[in-house]
C-alpha cells in the first residue's frame, strides 16, 4: 500500500531511505555524511513536503518525497512544477515494483495538485533508478544538472504530465 506517511512512520521512512542509499556511501566525505543525515530526517521532510511510504504488513518498505510548493531547502517552485526526491526501497524489497509504485503515486499526487511537470535529480551510479525513470517517460534535462559536492553530479530529469 502506498500512502502519505503517518507521523509514527516517519522515523522508519528515514531509516529505509538511509538503508537504500548506503550503497552510494562516500567514506570520509563531509558532504556525503551531512546528506546521509538529511536522508534519515524524514520528519523534517514531512514539514515541507509530502512523504509517501510503501507499507507491507505494517512495515515501511519504501518511501519518496514530493515537493509541491517549495523545495526542502525552502525555495519556491514554479507553479506548474513538482519535484520528486529521495526515492528509496529497502534493499530486501527491491525488484518487486515498489519503486515504480512510489513514483507513480508521486505522479498522481502531482497531477491532483494541478502540476504539469515533475522534475527529479539522480546520480550516474544510480543505474536502476535511471532505468525506472526512463521507463516511466522521464527525459534527461542536462541544463538542470548541478554539482552538489566535488566529484558528484546530480543529473536532471523531467516528465511532462498529461491527464
Amino acid at each position: 500500500m502506498i500512502r502519505q506517511a503517518r507521523v509514527r512512520e516517519l522515523e522508519a521512512a528515514g531509516r529505509v531511505t538511509q538503508a537504500a542509499w548506503r550503497e552510494f556511501e562516500r567514506p570520509n566525505d563531509a558532504a556525503w555524511i551531512a546528506y546521509f543525515e538529511r536522508l534519515g530526517d524524514a520528519p523534517a521532510r514531512a514539514a515541507r513536503a509530502v512523504v509517501l511510504v510503501a507499507v507491507q504488513d505494517g512495515v515501511v518498505i519504501g518511501t519518496a518525497t514530493l515537493e509541491l510548493e517549495r523545495t526542502l531547502e525552502d525555495a519556491e517552485l514554479p507553479a506548474h512544477e513538482a519535484r520528486m526526491r529521495m526515492l528509496a526501497v529497502a534493499p530486501e524489497w527491491r525488484g518487486r515494483g515498489v519503486g515504480r509504485k512510489l513514483v507513480e503515486a508521486c505522479l498522481e499526487r502531482a497531477r491532483a495538485a494541478g502540476k504539469s511537470e515533475v522534475r527529479l535529480h539522480t546520480m550516474d551510479v544510480m543505474v536502476t533508478a535511471e532505468v525506472l525513470y526512463r521507463s516511466l517517460g522521464f527525459e534527461r534535462d542536462p541544463g538542470g544538472d548541478f554539482t552538489p559536492a566535488p566529484g558528484v553530479t546530480a543529473l536532471a530529469y523531467k516528465l511532462p504530465l498529461r491527464g
